[in-house]
């Protein structure tokens, strides 16, 4: 056998593979880079948009979206409006019925044309196969209602409306977006951590406890270190 054909990669041969391979983990690194960064734009336009689209039918109709009544919703939308509230002007979720005004705002809202899709409006608990409530980017459940299911400095919660992004978040992407959108903090400011247990909706309004610490001074702060891949955040109207 030639001498020249029984040796090994020269210096040359490896560098040059790892040249190859230092720019392929690169080019993943990039891409997951992006893709997270795509999310997190996502969940702060959708975010806005459910916002903007709440507010302006509030405006143009006087009625609250989900707590409109279905006949007088239907008739002033020029369209059969499946579910509809009591019209006590504010979104209820009681126990047993939790989910009848929540989904009732998504059918409003689209049927009056302020949100794409189409939506069931009945009673039933939403999941992301069954058209009743919108899906974030990572395919989990969205939220409308009013309960006091988030974290909060200083003392308990008060009740207030809020939007539920919806379950799946990644610790570092949460974090990334309530820098992006509010103060950086989990529990103060418009957007904060949802609880991780006994939520008003259940396991829809929850994430993992994991996803925050308590850091110097006593603060809660995004526990990025865990690395949780399900963390939830609300916005609070």
């Amino acid at each position: 056998m030639d001498a020249r054909n029984a040796a090994g990669f020269t210096l040359i041969e490896i560098a040059i593979v790892l040249v190859v391979v230092g720019l392929l983990v690169g080019a993943v690194l990039s891409g997951q880079e992006l893709i997270g960064s795509g999310r997190v734009r996502n969940l702060a336009d959708t975010s806005a948009g459910i916002r903007s689209a709440y507010f302006a039918f509030v405006d143009r109709y006087r009625r609250v979206p989900g707590d409109w009544n279905a006949n007088e919703a239907g008739e002033a939308l020029g369209v059969a409006v499946n579910g509809g509230g009591n019209d006590n002007g504010r979104i209820d979720n009681e126990a047993g019925s939790e989910w009848a005004e929540p989904n009732a705002l998504w059918e409003q809202l689209a049927k009056a044309g302020f949100l794409p899709g189409e939506f069931a409006g009945d009673a039933a608990a939403p999941t992301p196969s069954n058209r009743r409530a919108p899906l974030n980017p990572f395919n989990r459940v969205m939220v409308l209602g009013r309960t006091d299911d988030y974290l909060h400095a200083g003392g308990p919660p008060p009740v207030r409306l809020n939007l539920v992004l919806g379950r799946g978040i990644p610790a570092d992407l949460a974090r990334e977006l309530d820098v992006k959108i509010d103060d950086g903090i989990p529990d103060t400011g418009a957007l904060r951590l949802t609880v991780s247990s006994g939520a008003t909706f259940g396991d829809p309004a929850e994430g993992e406890a994991a996803c925050v610490r308590t850091g110097g001074g006593g603060t809660r702060i995004y526990d990025v270190g865990s690395d949780s891949q399900d963390c939830n955040v609300t916005y609070l109207y």
